[in-house]
């Protein structure tokens, strides 16, 4: 199908991008495109304008600040799965992005896009609930910061004002002994998932858990951060009954629904096992294996 005809708008600068976001009731943001395009040609979507921000400048970033990891609004899948910083010091993020979509997609599509268009189905939500992220937003009321689990009120919803953009992406800095991993199910290469579960986790100095992060992907109207697994973990060593216990509390939070990708009781299955594959494979980086 064809889009309803819409106004093109290209600002040069967060300030004019506010200005128009602020003007123009329903505009949307455009970065990469992969969520609002196809919604406009099926006229789920109509927004009078498209604000597209990929010529404002110095939101290509990936860097580390202080004790946080900083990803600008116009950092590609991509980026993140061709970055050497990534790949080394974030392994939930570097197998996030490599599972995205295809090469296509992920040349094109954003991580901050994918965060504020709210599927419940994409990737990068699930892993940034583990990682414990956080969304920088800018409007005509200044910045602010949202905790990633206060982002989401429901399906494709956000807590997002109509002028504000998300402009960066922060996660903590991993500390010494500290792994993550994302699995995903899918039908085919490329698809969304049919369920996918991220972690991470950091051991003290005991070996016990001191700290872990549980993100569910396409478990529910929303992502779905696992706190009853997560609380259940903390300060528990790493044993494959605890693993059990965890994955078992993961599926009690789930809360799919029965559609062409499978019927719920065999998605809450695959939120079990998921979730038990992803604590073994971060336990098992954190303890320095590679894999």
């Amino acid at each position: 199908m064809i889009p309803a005809s819409f106004r093109y708008a290209a600002p040069r600068s967060l300030d004019e991008a506010i200005d128009l976001l602020r003007s123009y009731e329903d505009a949307k943001v455009l970065a990469g495109g992969h969520s609002l395009l196809p919604l406009m040609k099926l006229r789920l979507a109509n927004p009078p304008v498209i604000v597209d921000i990929n010529r404002i400048p110095g939101l290509d970033y990936i860097r580390e600040d202080g004790d946080k990891l900083r990803i600008g609004a116009l950092v590609r899948h991509a980026d993140l799965e061709r970055s050497s910083l990534i790949r080394e010091r974030y392994p939930l993020l570097y197998d996030t992005a490599g599972g995205i979509g295809d090469p296509l997609v992920r040349n094109r599509g954003t991580l901050a896009g994918a965060v504020a268009h709210g599927d419940p189905a994409a990737d990068w939500p699930a892993a940034l609930l583990a990682m414990e992220g956080q969304v920088v937003v800018v409007g005509s009321g200044g910045e602010r910061v949202v905790p990633i689990d206060a982002l989401y009120t429901g399906i494709l919803t956000t807590s997002l004002h109509p002028d504000e953009l998300v402009t960066e992406i922060r996660v903590p800095i991993p500390r010494e002994r500290s792994g993550g991993a994302y699995e995903k199910l899918e039908r085919k290469v490329g698809d969304y998932a049919v369920i996918a579960v991220g972690v991470q986790l950091w051991l003290n100095e005991t070996g016990n858990i001191g700290l872990i992060g549980i993100g569910l992907c396409n478990a529910g109207p929303t992502s779905i951060k696992a706190r009853d697994a997560e609380r259940f973990l903390v300060s528990k060593p790493p044993a494959p009954d605890n693993f059990n216990e965890a994955a078992r509390l993961a599926e009690a939070a789930s809360d799919p629904i029965d559609d062409d990708r499978g019927p719920i009781d065999y998605k809450r299955a695959m939120v079990r096992e998921l979730t038990r594959r992803a604590l073994n494979r971060a336990f098992a980086r954190a303890r320095g294996a590679t894999a």
